[in-house]
């Protein structure tokens, strides 16, 4: 139940102490040691080398591979080099070349010590922080502060050789330190300029220490795709192998390629817009590349980019995509009258056989966890959906046979749709309990997009109800905490209100691991916990992940519950020379601190912006909670899953946390882990 930013896990010792202590804070427990000597500072790279998994992916060493590589990328993003040279070597190491500025390696003007160094062993420093005019990276892939750093932390050894001013450079590391400080040696030519790094990833940190050929090969010919012209080369020592890509028609051939012999119901829309040093919406740059075809069948293919960052798990880019080509069409068709009455499109009508290729560039990308495989910035749906819906509303009107062909392929999958729905419906209708009178229910009956919200409170379920798309989300309000139910019995479940208003709600009964329960009576296929975001709140999705992990694990390994991550925070911001005033929500104080730097960096008064903080979700708005929460684009929603597990000793963790006669050994628990507490009073 670790609410991270991957999908929420039940490890062993998962469950967030302070939700423990919060529920036994009226017991007389023995009071744990907490003193000076408690408190221990991390330094340098320790943080990286004691928590990797919180900094990059620990399956292979890929992760922090990439980080080098993008490093190059970046390079050629900004208009210097043109050529990526990876090589794996027989040793095991990896090395990185490019030929872009080379990496400064005078003195730091405040850190006294040579840039390199720092860039290396430092895990907020770089230049991509540097986004005044003027500055060395317009765009870049992210701002999260670690990259190389991460790199260097994770690896027995890297090799640091610049090009730079007709010298030749080099500095040494090994295990994150210093080992052979930056020294001048013989190298090449003094028209030579670039970076190589040379890296050993430490086994000890990683699954497995091979690095994946296929994933890999991929990235880089992502690269070659994203940076027309650009010569991205990989080298396998071990066979002889060399493969080299360069694209010079960029996305559209990569898709093409991609797609293969797939018939195309339309010819490829592509496109590309960024805004002007005139533009009083976004900064001079950011906008996206696009190609997108529809094909009849077959797999999509479906691929995007952040400033060359492979975002894997899509984001808000991809929902400005998806809303342009769809506002886009349906004005089309409502416009030359194409739509049959009763048939209602929707975006997933326009984007079910839509195959894209979408590369965009965005100042300051704001990513989910460090890996940066999604894209939060919520900024991101409006550039990307206006350009996109201009430049197809243009196309369409420009060849109406080919506008009206794309409005009949979106009008079928409607049509297709809605008789799957009616199909649904009838099978349902029959022998179902009375629903909930306090459940708000949604008007569509497609369980594959539906979604019920079980909120905390009347107050804040009262906001849900009007933030709310009434088209496929639900609402069910809790009155209080919902019973611990770890040792109830099966049977007398249903004794307790709120417990019989979820089950009916979500038209599954309760069972148990080893059951086979009919699920084909899913109203939802979302289940999505919903409630504060402080300690009362944590208690009650503790008590309902608790519920649903113990008499609906079913629905856990189908992956429909999700829990939901209101702000804590919100930041009012003034306007600020042409960029309007703008409200900046902050999922908790690590998110506050990090907000207020950033404005800070953009040259922002100090002081000029205020600070609110939602005591209850009762507080916002439904706007507020509409944009913040319950957007499909916008929202931060966690899967709930139990992964690979050791169930038994899962369930006797539960059974020590929530077991009634549990007390003495939740004590000495307590003891043991109650200085590792986050508690919020």
């Amino acid at each position: 139940m670790s609410l991270c930013t991957r999908p929420v896990h039940f490890p062993c010792s998962s469950v967030k102490y302070w939700f423990f202590i919060h529920i036994f804070r009226n017991s007389s427990l023995a009071t744990p040691r907490y003193d000076e000597s408690s408190i221990r500072v991390l330094k340098g790279l320790e943080p990286v080398r004691q928590r990797p998994g919180m900094y990059t992916r620990t399956d292979n060493p890929l992760h922090i591979l990439q980080e080098v590589v993008d490093n190059a990328a970046d390079e050629a993003l900004a208009g210097f080099g043109r050529n990526i040279q990876v090589v794996l070597h027989t040793d095991g190491s990896v090395s990185v070349e490019d030929d872009g500025r080379g990496i400064p390696v005078g003195m730091h003007p405040e850190e006294n010590a040579p840039v390199v160094e720092i860039v290396f062993t430092r895990l907020h420093a770089g230049g991509k922080f540097d986004k005044k005019a003027g500055g060395a990276y317009a765009f870049s892939g992210g701002l999260h502060g670690v990259g190389v750093s991460v790199t260097n932390a994770l690896s027995t050894r890297l090799e640091v050789t610049v090009w730079r001013d007709g010298k030749t450079q080099q500095i040494v590391f090994e295990h994150g330190n210093v080992v052979q400080p930056l020294q001048q040696v013989e190298g090449a030519g003094r028209k030579k300029r670039g970076t190589r790094v040379r890296l050993w990833p430490d086994p000890q940190f990683f699954d497995s220490a091979a690095i994946p050929i296929a994933e890999l090969v991929h990235s880089l010919r992502s690269k070659a795709v994203l940076l027309e012209g650009t010569k991205v080369s990989l080298t396998i020592e071990k066979t002889g192998e060399t493969r080299q890509w360069q694209y010079e028609d960029g996305l559209r051939g990569y898709l093409e390629e991609a797609l293969g012999d797939a018939e195309k119901v339309v010819p490829l829309f592509e496109g590309r817009q960024y805004a002007g040093a005139g533009d009083d919406n976004y900064a001079e740059g950011e906008g996206a590349h696009w190609v997108v075809a529809w094909t009849a069948e077959g797999q999509v293919v479906r691929e995007s980019y952040v400033n060359l960052i492979s975002t894997t798990a899509g984001g808000t880019h991809e929902a400005g995509l998806r809303d342009g080509l769809f506002n886009a069409v349906k004005s089309f068709a409502e416009l030359h009258g194409l739509i049959p009455k009763g048939v209602k499109l929707l975006s997933e009508d326009v984007f079910a056989r839509a195959s894209f290729v979408l590369s965009a560039k965005v100042l300051d990308p704001q990513f989910q966890g460090q890996i940066k495989e999604r894209l939060n910035s919520r900024d991101a749906v409006r550039l990307v959906g206006g350009y996109v819906k201009n430049a197809l509303e243009l196309a369409m009107h420009a060849n109406v046979e080919v506008g009206k062909k794309l409005a009949e392929i979106a009008i079928r999958q409607a049509q297709a749709r809605a008789r799957s729905a009616q199909k649904v419906e009838k099978r349902k209708s029959s022998g179902v309990a009375v629903l909930p009178g306090k459940l708000t229910d949604c008007e569509s009956t497609d369980a594959s997009r539906t979604e019920v919200f079980l909120v905390e409170g009347d107050s804040a379920g009262g906001s849900a109800k009007m933030g709310r798309d009434k088209e496929f989300q639900a609402v069910l309000p809790l009155r209080g905490k919902v019973l611990n139910s770890w040792e109830v019995d099966r049977d007398r479940l249903f004794a307790n209100n709120e417990i019989h208003d979820i089950s009916v709600a979500i038209g599954v009964d309760p069972h148990g691991p080893n059951d086979n329960p009919d699920l084909s009576g899913l109203r939802y296929g979302r289940i999505c916990i919903l409630s504060d975001a402080d300690v009362d709140g944590a208690h009650i999705q503790v008590l309902l992940l608790t519920l649903f992990f113990k008499h609906f694990p079913k629905l856990i390994e189908a992956g429909h519950v999700y829990v939901a991550r209101p702000p804590l925070f919100r930041l009012d911001v003034p306007a600020v020379g042409k960029r309007a005033a703008r409200k900046v929500y902050c999922l908790d104080e690590g998110e506050l601190q990090a907000a207020q730097d950033k404005l800070r960096a953009e040259g922002v008064r100090e002081g000029s912006w205020s600070i609110s903080r939602f005591k209850g979700l009762g507080e916002m708005s439904a706007e507020q909670l509409w944009d913040t929460t319950m957007n499909p684009d916008t929202r931060r929603l966690l899967q709930v899953t139990t992964g690979e597990l050791d169930m038994d000793a899962t369930v006797r963790m539960f059974d020590m946390l929530m077991g009634k006669g549990e007390s003495s050994q939740r004590r000495s628990w307590l003891e043991e882990k109650g200085n590792l507490a986050e508690v919020d009073v």
